[in-house]
């Protein structure tokens, strides 16, 4: 990868398969899944995942960013520490387990990473009556909280909420939280993968065998403060958090130039179709469940045609 001229990267997802998983990345979201596995994420943007357009096609984002550093992420990243958002699909067929993640502090203290993982959820889909978790009840004591797990009877500690299509739920590190069964979301989040698994409903893995629980680091980092506030934002600006800003553009039959600001802009068209183009550099187009990435030493690009998209960026110097 010499003399890397950047621009506009389409991007391959990389797919899980999930014991909670089902078959609406497919479904809804055009994803060309494998048959016969069960499917729950679809990692959008991260390190892993593979470049499918220009010179740089077949290439990971993450042979990418070691190479270009600063010019793919913007002068705020550490490029040592890998790509710092990551963005996926979720499709939960069945409960998630109900899980907890460190702060940045924690991470660095119980596991020697460089972050923790606060997230947000945007509702794409959800079937009638579908539910998720989003913290503890009030009052839950860290002795009660404890013991509420080892004697398998989580359930009754949680704070549960019916969501639909459009809702928004952005998770503080620390918060106690699980996606129920019939939910489509797009995640943004600081890019870890350290969770801390409280409680699987009693299932047992697709090895057949009961998933591992991490009892003593998930009480070390819950939060017993009150659960964060579901919202259902109307205009551009949806999520504006400690570590990322997320956007939804609604575009019908426009164009509209969006500058970056200096960092990396994250692109995922959730409907329609999108075309994306840099000066310079050819146009590229986004259909429903693709994703681009707009690299940092881009001044702007242009957003054209009739659809949404979800642009997400790192909270520091983000983009209007």
């Amino acid at each position: 990868m010499q003399n890397i001229d950047l621009y506009p990267l389409k991007l391959q997802a990389a797919l899980h398969i999930k014991v909670w998983g089902g078959s609406k990345l497919a479904d809804e979201m055009n994803k060309p899944l494998p048959p016969g596995a069960p499917y729950g994420e679809a990692w959008e943007l991260h390190d892993s995942a593979v470049i499918a357009n220009g010179a740089l096609k077949g290439s990971t984002l993450g042979a990418v960013l070691r190479h270009c550093g600063a010019e793919l992420t913007g002068r705020h990243s550490d490029p040592a520490a890998g790509f710092p958002l990551l963005a996926k699909f979720i499709d939960a067929a069945a409960w998630l387990s109900v899980q907890v993640h460190p702060n940045d502090r924690q991470a660095r203290q119980l596991e020697g990473d460089p972050r923790g993982k606060t997230e947000a959820w945007i509702v794409l889909s959800a079937d009638a009556g579908a539910r998720l978790v989003m913290g503890l009840r009030p009052g839950t004591a860290r002795a009660a909280l404890a013991a509420a797990i080892r004697s398998s009877q989580l359930e009754s500690q949680l704070v549960y909420a019916a969501v639909q299509a459009g809702d928004v739920l952005y998770i503080p590190a620390g918060t106690v939280h699980a996606l129920g069964p019939g939910l489509l979301i797009y995640e943004i989040q600081q890019a870890s993968e350290v969770t801390y698994r409280l409680y699987d409903w009693g299932r047992v893995g697709l090895d057949g065998k009961p998933r591992t629980l991490h009892i003593d680091k998930g009480l070390q980092v819950a939060s017993l403060s009150a659960p964060p506030a579901i919202t259902r934002p109307t205009g551009d600006l949806i999520v504006a958090g400690d570590y990322f800003r997320t956007w939804r553009h609604r575009l019908r039959a426009e164009r509209r130039q969006i500058p970056t600001g200096g960092q990396f802009q994250c692109l995922t068209c959730i409907a329609g179709t999108l075309q994306v183009q840099a000066a310079g550099h050819p146009e590229l187009t986004l259909h429903k469940g693709q994703t681009a990435l707009i690299p940092a030493c881009l001044a702007s690009f242009t957003l054209a045609g009739s659809g949404t998209v979800l642009r997400s960026c790192e909270a520091d110097g983000a983009a209007g």
